[in-house]
């Protein structure tokens, strides 16, 4: 089948998701509610622990709320696989002439289309507690843009996920184990270059630390939180960028976003394949 028969199936797929978000507005409700809970939660209860400028560390933990959101946001394409392989979607679709990978497509464009309605509305809660952007529209362009395709290249982590256990329980459980500690073992709410030894080595090439730095810095909040000893931004910026990985973080987050893409693309569509011949 032709590549826009790709397109125009992936399309419908998709359409068919968003479609059920407006049946079930509850879906919609709660996933921007977790989002907007966070920001709050992070910024009034982390920023009350940094007396000395509790607003410069709101504008600080935005870019880890930002990072730890989209990436715990890829579990909806895992979960959303795995509910429709337990429910029999994945059996229709096989009966019906479509591009063999036009449904994890369709999923994960969707998926990322979910992702920016959550960027939106964190952002417009970050603004109401005080966060600014500070480095003009292109910075926070390509903030935003970075942010987006991490979070549809993990998209396909999840769905292989979704479709190698096919329950929407145990892919959200196994994204627990293996997300909540990569986004602490990170700079997204405490700077890295304090952790001690070994957490500080795995933060410093922790792609969650890099997105995190890259869009921290496009949005001018990388020195928001006042540094006790006076330093210059130069001397600060030293000890922040501590790895290779931390001063080239675009160009390290891009690596993986291909890196995620070229392995998780085909092993996505081999395991739907494999799903949908039995």
């Amino acid at each position: 089948m032709s590549a826009a028969t790709l397109v125009g199936d992936a399309t419908t797929v998709a359409r068919r998701n968003l479609i059920k978000i407006k049946r079930v507005p509850d879906l919609l409700v709660f996933t921007t509610m977790q989002p907007i809970m966070f920001v709050l939660l992070f910024g009034f209860v982390f920023g009350s622990l940094a007396p000395a400028d509790p607003q410069g560390y709101r504008e600080f933990m935005m870019a880890g709320i930002f990072a730890q959101t989209i990436v715990f946001g890829a579990t909806i394409t895992g979960s959303g696989m795995a509910e429709d392989m337990q429910k029999g979607v994945i059996d229709r679709f096989r009966t019906l002439p479509m591009h063999p990978s036009s449904v994890l497509a369709g999923r994960t464009v969707s998926d990322l289309l979910n992702n920016v309605i959550v960027l939106i509305v964190m952002s417009l809660t970050g603004l109401l507690i005080g966060w600014r952007i500070r480095e003009g529209v292109v910075g926070a362009l390509v903030a935003y843009g970075l942010m987006l395709l991490f979070a549809y290249a993990f998209s396909w982590v999840f769905a292989y996920v979704g479709l190698k256990v096919r329950a929407p329980e145990i892919v959200n459980n196994a994204a627990f184990m293996v997300i909540f500690p990569l986004t602490f073992i990170a700079n997204t709410f405490v700077p890295a270059e304090n952790m001690p030894g070994v957490l500080k080595a795995i933060a410093g090439w922790n792609p969650i630390s890099t997105i995190t730095h890259a869009a921290r810095d496009n949005f001018g909040n990388l020195f928001a939180m006042p540094d006790p000893g006076g330093r210059s931004q130069a001397a600060r910026l030293d000890e922040i960028e501590y790895t290779w990985a931390l001063q080239h973080a675009e160009i390290y987050t891009l690596g993986w976003i291909v890196l995620l893409l070229a392995i998780f693309v085909p092993l996505s569509t081999a395991a739907y394949k494999k799903a949908v011949a039995r």
